[in-house]
């Protein structure tokens, strides 16, 4: 059984945006424009995404 997973892409700059923001991108593994990750889809991953939601954008779903 494989797990679930999301491809995220960061499509907007940290740059002016508060610490915690950036901390979050650090903790999906992104920081620079146009950096894709896959992650595992759970509720943490989708809650950081949901935080972000004007920098970054789910790809994929598999």
């Amino acid at each position: 059984m494989s797990k679930k997973t999301l491809i995220v892409e960061q499509y907007g700059s940290p740059i002016r945006r508060n610490a915690k923001q950036r901390l979050i991108l650090r903790g999906l593994g992104l920081g620079k424009m146009n950096r894709r990750r896959e992650l595992e889809d759970s509720p943490s991953i989708r809650g950081m995404v949901t935080k972000l939601q004007h920098m970054v954008r789910i790809i994929e779903k598999a």
